[in-house]
């Protein structure tokens, strides 16, 4: 039962990647290089390639998952980073999620290995400022972006329907105290989803 959970959780993991990344080629290399009548076909062929090789390959990516090594599993963090990053416009909160997915590769990886509690909780440490530093990144972009708009509390007040009059000292304290508490959630998720998948799949 297990062992199923496990490659479900894989395969989520690692099925998305081809398609996104077969759609999100062809979509940026037609629009830079062909008409754009030509720019719907091409992406759809991205995506529909993306998911041929996912029926030829993704079986054996999911029984080789835990033989790459952490730099590849680097890129896919990163890769999906920016790909929620500009799927939410900009948005860093639902970065934080991707603390689960990245400690899931870790706690599996250590259970694979049968480490000991001191080397989890390094291993966690580690995941957890890796994860928190690329959340930071995320997080700054967004403010530099929101900030770069003038009429930002106007477009709040609007958008929210305040009853009240929006300034930038609010913004800036919105900005501190989320961005802070994103970050604490995200290093509390990173840490949880190691140690617990490194639990679960430990136990017999």
């Amino acid at each position: 039962m297990k062992t199923k959970i496990e490659r479900f959780v894989l395969g989520l993991i690692l099925a998305p990647l081809a398609p996104i990344a077969g759609l999100l080629g062809f979509w940026w290399t037609s629009y830079a290089f062909l008409p754009e009548r030509w720019i719907s076909f091409c992406t759809i062929s991205g995506l529909a390639l993306g998911i041929l090789a996912d029926i030829f390959i993704l079986k054996k990516l999911i029984a080789r998952a835990y033989q790459f090594g952490m730099i590849f599993w680097t890129v896919i963090f990163l890769f999906y980073t920016v790909c929620v990053f500009g799927f939410f416009m900009g948005m860093p909160v639902f970065n934080a999620a991707l603390a689960i997915p990245a400690g899931f590769i870790v706690g599996g990886k250590l259970a694979r290995k049968m480490a000991d509690r001191s080397q989890v909780r390094a291993a966690a440490l580690r995941t957890c400022i890796f994860t928190t530093i690329v959340l930071t990144f995320i997080c700054a972009t967004s403010v530099l972006l929101a900030l770069s708009e003038a009429t930002l509390p106007a477009q709040l007040e609007g958008m929210l329907a305040l009853p009240f009059t929006v300034t930038w000292g609010m913004i800036w304290g919105i900005i501190l105290v989320g961005g802070a508490g994103l970050l604490a959630v995200n290093w509390l998720l990173t840490g949880l989803a190691v140690r617990f998948t490194h639990r679960f799949l430990s136990t017999s």
